[in-house]
């Protein structure tokens, strides 16, 4: 299974990205994926997620409202829309898979139950 994430750069504060995760080697709508992010010295913290179904379940209250999480099965292919971005969402950003039932909830993304993860992609806000 691979994961590999694109989309991150320099942007200013205000300004947008958007972030793809390519999966290969497993079916790309049997399993929840997430989108996490790592700043220097933090730990990883849940983004957003969505289920088999393409169903959003999770957005963090950080970013709820500027992101949108999406998919395109054809293309094997998972999205962060990342709007109105602050210096406090830099960070490396992470995409990853979890079996069906697991990682993936209402009130959060938990890191510990996905599997398989990308190798990251780095975003940097310029204040």
């Amino acid at each position: 299974v691979q994961l590999v994430e694109s989309g991150g750069g320099l942007v200013q504060a205000g300004g947008s990205l958007k972030l793809s995760c390519v999966v290969s080697g497993r079916t790309f709508t049997s399993y929840n994926m997430g989108w996490f992010r790592q700043a220097p010295g933090k730990g990883r913290e849940g983004v957003s997620c969505l289920n088999t179904a393409g169903r959003t379940l999770y957005y963090s209250d950080s970013v709820k409202g500027r992101f949108t999480i999406s998919r395109d099965s054809a293309k094997n292919t998972v999205y962060l829309q990342m709007d109105s971005l602050k210096p406090e969402d830099m960070g490396v950003y992470y995409c990853a898979t979890a079996d069906s039932g697991y990682g993936c909830y209402n009130v959060r993304s938990q890191a510990s139950e996905y599997d398989h993860w990308g190798q990251g992609t780095q975003v940097t806000v310029s204040s």
